[in-house]
């Protein structure tokens, strides 16, 4: 689901996990493993969560990997799509081909020249009808 302007993740840590505990930056630096200098930059919103940080925090917080990865891809994806105008880019397809370029023949060149699986070959079937 599509977020408006969601934080930078560097806000959820300070307000979330580091406020509460009454942590300080040099404490939660040391608790992660990490200077003080890379996690202020995450703190500040000068710097992401990169995977690495994301199982640092999972470990020290008890959370997922995944949630903290997961806030710096909306964050970045957000900040990206208002940018959007700006990206010089030339359209070559669309996200789904017609039905009709689906055609037995071209199903069955997929399954021999591929590595398409079953399930996926079985919709493809189902479009063409």
């Amino acid at each position: 689901m599509k977020m408006h302007n969601p934080p930078h993740p560097g806000e959820v840590i300070r307000g979330l996990c580091l406020e509460p505990l009454s942590l300080t930056v040099t404490g939660a630096a040391t608790a992660l493993g990490v200077s003080r200098k890379t996690l202020s930059a995450i703190l500040n919103g000068r710097a992401g969560i990169s995977p690495e940080m994301a199982v640092r925090l999972s470990m020290a917080f008890g959370t997922s990997a995944e949630s903290w990865m997961n806030q710096q891809a909306q964050y970045d994806l957000w900040h990206a799509e208002r940018r959007r105008k700006e990206f010089k880019v030339t359209r070559l397809a669309t996200a789904m081909p017609p039905v009709e370029m689906y055609t037995p023949e071209r199903i069955a060149g997929f399954e021999r020249e591929t590595q398409v699986d079953a399930e996926t070959l079985s919709r493809l079937r189902e479009r063409v009808g």
